[in-house]
């Protein structure tokens, strides 16, 4: 028999409820059902984004500096900074290092003009970044983040994640469910969850080769 030569299998938001239910010896009944598994499976999210980082949000974007405006408002789909660089007007980047908040409240003179080296990533809710120096010219911000994964709003959606992790969202719904709705499920699900996440994660990186540069010194006598 031939194979189906197909490759885009996906669940959509309602399926994927359908699904977790399944797991916990239920049925999708309700409307109230479908909204209260919704709400789990967007709180699931945000549990996501503080277990690690989750390499397809990694996302990249520009932000134009000004001639002396030293902080500037970032997206509130912000999780977290991961790398910045900044470009001067010919095109040449230099990497910024990061400060800690208590090593940019030791600067003492914050409002020193010249080509910034340096950056504070204020994780608020709406955060910032902060350069240092404050900028003497105008440049241009390239950097990394790691975005919000969007949000399950309606049954018809798919969901904002590479299909390997499928498996994963579904058993983690499943759990959620359960604490809810099937108690005597919780530890079974409990357990197929976290190995489906950790299964996942594991192969949610880069693959990079690991390179060992040895560290040869002498002595003189």
């Amino acid at each position: 028999m031939a194979t189906s030569n197909s490759r885009d299998f996906d669940l959509d938001v309602g399926e994927l409820i359908e699904e977790a239910y399944e797991r916990c010896g239920l049925e999708m009944r309700s409307g109230y059902d479908a909204k209260t598994a919704r709400r789990s499976l967007n709180l699931m999210f945000a549990d996501w984004a503080n277990r690690g980082l989750n390499l397809w949000t990694v996302t990249q974007e520009t932000k134009a500096v000004s001639s002396g405006t030293a902080t500037y408002t970032l997206s509130s789909e912000f999780v977290d900074l991961l790398e910045v660089v900044l470009r001067n007007s010919s095109g040449t980047d230099f990497t910024l290092t990061q400060m800690s908040r208590g090593e940019y409240l030791r600067i003492p003179n914050k409002t020193n003009t010249g080509q910034p080296s340096q950056y504070f990533f204020d994780r608020q809710t709406t955060p910032t970044i902060t350069l240092w120096s404050t900028p003497d010219a105008s440049y241009t911000l390239v950097y990394y983040y790691v975005r919000r994964i969007q949000d399950a709003d309606a049954l018809v959606n798919t969901t904002d994640a590479p299909f390997r992790f499928l498996p994963c969202m579904a058993a983690g719904l499943a759990y959620y469910i359960s604490i809810k709705r099937a108690p005597e499920r919780i530890q079974i699900l409990k357990s197929v969850y976290e190995e489906e996440f950790q299964r996942a994660m594991s192969e949610d990186a880069n693959s990079t080769p690991l390179k060992l540069t040895p560290n040869i010194s002498y002595l003189r006598y």
